[in-house]
C-alpha cells in the first residue's frame, strides 16, 4: 500500500494518558547533571549551525526546554553515568501530544558539537525517485532466521558475510543501499539532520528517550535484508555482538582483519583482544585485591573484569530495569515548542541499557582521535564501523531477553503516541519505507531471532552484606 510523503500529523488529545516514572539515583537529579554541560541550542535550523552563539540565542528565542539539551553530544560528554530521573511528564493532561515523524523535506546537515568544536555533515538520503513512501508490512509465514553469536561463526558463514558487505561498499554512491548511505541513516536520526513533521522548529533524535530501542531494530533489519538481498540468500542473518557473554567480552575476531569488508580502522587499537571490554564505561564495580590500587579499568584482573561486567549487566537488565520507563527511557513527545507546555518531557533520558552497556562498548570500540573521537566513538559516524551493527544487534537481543525476565510490568508501552512514531528506511529493493514503532515490537514478527547462548550475568545477583555481630539493623 502506497501513500503520499510527509502530511501533517493531526493532533491527537489523550485523556487517559500516563507513563510510569522511575528514579535510579534520587540523590542527583538529571537535570542537575545536564546543567554542568554548556546547553546547545537545536530548536531551528537557522540555531543549528556550528557559526551559532549557543547562550546568547537561547535567551533571545526562548526555545524549548527540552532543546536546551543536545541529545547527541551525550555519548561524548557523560557517557554511561546517566541514572538520575526526573517526571517524564509534568501535567500530560494540559497538551495535546502527537507522535514524532520525520519530515523528509527538512532534512540538512547534521551537526556534532562537542562544546569546544563543532562541525556539520551532510547525511540525508539521496532524494526519491517518485513522490511515494510505502507503509511497511510485516512478511508474512516466512522462515525464522537466527542471528548467530559473532564469536561463533563458521568460515562458511563469515565468506557469505564479507561477500555481502563487499557489495554493499562497492554499490553506487548514490545508491541509498550503499554502506556509506546506510550509515548516514544513523547520523541523520542521531545528530539532528531531521524536523519533526508538523513542527519544523523541533529537530528529531532517536537517542535518550523511548525511541531509541524501535528505530535501531528496524535500522538493522533493513540493514540486514539489503545485505541478504545482495547476495541472493534471503535467510540471511547478521552476527551480534555476544559482550554480555565472558566468551564475547573481546572485539569479535571477524572483525580485525585489515583486509576484510567488516574491518575499521577508526578503533582504539589499545582495546584489541585479548582485552575485555568494561560495560561499566571503564570504571570497576569490583574491589582491586590491593587497598592501595585505584579503582580504574587498565587494573582489573580478567576475572575480577568478567565479574564485573556480569554484575552490571544484572544491575541494568534486572535490578534497575523492572519497568518500561526504566528500560526503554523517557517519553518523547512531538510538538514541546515553548518553556510554558508544561506537558514537555523536561530532559532526555535513556534506559539501563542504552546509559550503560551500549554506551560503554561505543566508547570502548572508537578511536582515540580528539575531538569527536569517530568512528564508533560518535553518533554521526558509528555506522561506519561494520562492529556497529554487531553491536547494536546485542542491544536488540537485550529488548527480546528483557520481555522474558519474570516481573508483572516487564512489558513495552501501550501509549498510542509511542506505538504511532515513525521512521523512514530504504529497503532492499530501494523503495522509501515508512515503519512505525507498533511494527517491530516482536522480532518474530519481523522473521528473525537471536542463537539461544548462556546469559550467565542472569546468576550474577549480588549477595546481600552481613551485619556484623552485635550490631543492629
Amino acid at each position: 500500500m502506497a501513500s503520499t510523503t510527509n502530511s501533517p500529523s493531526t493532533l491527537l488529545t489523550l485523556p487517559n494518558f500516563s507513563i510510569q516514572t522511575s528514579t535510579f539515583l534520587p540523590k542527583t537529579s538529571q537535570r542537575s547533571i545536564f546543567q554542568k554541560k554548556k546547553p546547545f541550542n537545536f530548536n531551528s535550523k537557522r540555531v543549528v549551525s556550528c557559526k551559532a552563539s549557543n547562550g546568547k540565542q537561547n535567551d533571545a528565542d526562548h526555545t524549548s526546554f527540552l532543546n536546551r539539551f543536545d541529545r547527541r553530544d551525550i555519548l561524548l560528554g557523560l557517557g554511561g553515568s546517566l541514572y538520575g530521573a526526573t517526571s517524564l511528564v509534568r501535567d500530560p493532561l494540559a497538551l495535546a501530544v502527537v507522535p514524532i515523524e520525520p519530515d523528509l523535506s527538512s532534512c540538512g546537515e547534521s551537526t556534532v558539537d562537542t562544546g569546544k568544536t563543532c562541525m556539520n555533515v551532510p547525511c540525508c538520503p539521496p532524494k526519491l525517485k517518485d513522490s511515494k513512501i510505502i507503509d511497511f508490512e510485516p512478511p508474512l509465514g516466512c522462515k525464522i532466521r537466527y542471528r548467530p553469536a559473532a564469536h561463533l561463526v563458521d568460515r562458511d558463514y563469515l565468506y557469505k558475510f564479507e561477500s555481502a558487505m563487499e557489495r554493499m561498499k562497492a554499490l553506487p554512491v548514490d545508491d541509498p543501499r550503499n554502506f556509506m548511505q546506510q550509515a548516514n541513516i544513523h547520523c541523520a536520526y542521531c545528530n539532528g539532520a531531521y524536523s519533526q513533521v508538523g513542527f519544523p522548529d523541533q529537530k528529531l533524535e532517536v537517542h535518550y528517550s523511548w525511541l531509541f530501542f524501535p528505530f535501531h531494530r528496524m535500522y538493522l533489519y533493513f540493514f540486514e535484508r539489503i545485505l541478504g538481498k545482495l547476495i541472493g540468500d534471503p535467510d540471511f542473518a547478521m552476527p551480534f555482538w555476544n559482550w554480555d557473554s565472558p566468551c564475547g567480552m573481546t572485539m569479535p575476531q571477524i572483525y580485525l582483519d585489515p583486509y576484510s569488508p567488516l574491518y575499521d580502522e577508526n578503533r582504539n587499537l589499545e582495546h584489541q583482544p585479548d582485552v575485555l571490554v568494561n560495560l561499566n564505561d571503564g570504571k570497576s564495580v569490583v574491589k582491586p585485591k590491593k587497598k592501595k590500587e585505584k579503582d580504574s579499568f587498565d587494573e582489573l584482573t580478567k576475572r575480577e573484569q568478567i565479574k564485573s561486567n556480569l554484575y552490571v549487566m544484572y544491575q541494568q537488565m534486572v535490578r534497575s530495569a523492572k519497568t518500561a520507563s526504566c528500560f526503554h527511557g523517557a517519553a518523547y513527545l512531538g510538538g514541546c515548542v515553548s518553556e510554558t507546555d508544561i506537558g514537555c518531557t523536561p530532559e532526555p533520558r535513556g534506559g539501563t541499557i542504552e546509559n550503560g552497556a551500549h554506551i560503554a562498548v561505543h566508547k570502548f570500540v572508537g578511536a582515540k582521535n580528539p575531538p569527536y573521537n569517530e568512528d564508533m566513538g560518535n553518533f554521526y559516524s558509528a555506522g561506519r564501523d561494520p562492529l556497529f551493527y554487531a553491536h547494536h544487534g546485542n542491544v536488540d537481543r537485550m529488548w527480546n531477553i528483557w520481555k522474558t525476565l519474570p516481573g508483572k510490568k516487564r512489558h513495552d508501552f501501550n501509549e498510542n503516541v509511542w506505538l504511532n512514531s515513525s521512521f523512514l528506511f530504504y529497503d532492499e529493493n530501494a523503495n522509501m519505507v515508512r515503519v512505525k514503532v507498533r511494527d517491530c515490537l516482536d522480532s518474530k514478527t519481523l522473521g528473525y531471532d537471536y542463537q539461544s547462548v548462556d546469559i550467565p550475568w542472569l546468576r550474577s545477583r549480588p549477595t546481600p552484606r552481613r551485619s556484623r555481630p552485635g550490631v543492629g539493623r
